[in-house]
């Protein structure tokens, strides 16, 4: 990419996690937890959703600092109260998923447009849409917490596996970073054959 695709880039993960969390609201509400709709978080409006460091400073920092290498963004974490969801032991693991779900939806239907266009610009355009896309879907889903996969490792860990539970839920965020700072490669062999699934070819 570009620097002007690269900034596209950036630019176009703020709204693509914005929807990500949107849909962990509506995940929630469907199974019976209102606390997303009373928060007010049941709403594509950006505002109730940007958190100011994760979903403006992070991205445009990492664009500086990595010169684009590395790119991710956040926005506020949508609350839901797993208590009341109707599904105790995979309610969690469902409002986890349905993230993940909302941006692979939006990258595979506009990989569906962007396969049948002409070479164009517009159409690289839409590749990149694709991409950011796929990359917050594939890293959500690593089973580190904060990060959605966690909620599904959790649901699957047997109850005898509490102490193992509480010391990944406590410790998860550091061993997120290791991971970001020593092994997040390791997702590109992951992202790039999903990217040409898509589009039909790589960015």
């Amino acid at each position: 990419m570009d620097t002007t695709q690269l900034i596209f880039f950036v630019l176009i993960i703020i709204p693509s996690a914005i929807l990500h969390e949107f849909a962990h609201g509506v995940a929630a509400d469907r199974l019976g937890d209102p606390t997303p709709r009373l928060a007010g978080r049941l709403t594509l409006n950006p505002a109730v959703h940007i958190d100011p460091i994760g979903t403006i400073i992070l991205p445009f920092g990492l664009f500086f600092l990595t010169n684009g290498s590395f790119l991710f963004a956040y926005a506020k974490p949508m609350p839901f109260n797993p208590l009341a969801l109707r599904l105790q032991r995979w309610g969690s693991a469902v409002v986890g998923v349905a993230g993940p779900a909302a941006n692979l939806l939006v990258a595979f239907a506009l990989g569906a447009v962007a396969r049948f266009m002409p070479d164009t610009l517009f159409a690289s355009y839409l590749t990149i849409i694709v991409y950011a896309n796929i990359l917050l879907a594939v890293f959500n889903l690593v089973p580190i917490p904060p990060l959605d996969g966690s909620k599904v490792l959790l649901a699957l860990l047997p109850d005898r596996w509490y102490a193992f539970k509480a010391a990944l839920e406590r410790y998860g965020v550091w061993v997120l970073l290791i991971f970001i700072l020593t092994a997040s490669s390791w997702l590109t062999p992951i992202i790039r054959p999903l990217l040409k699934l898509a589009v039909g070819s790589d960015i």
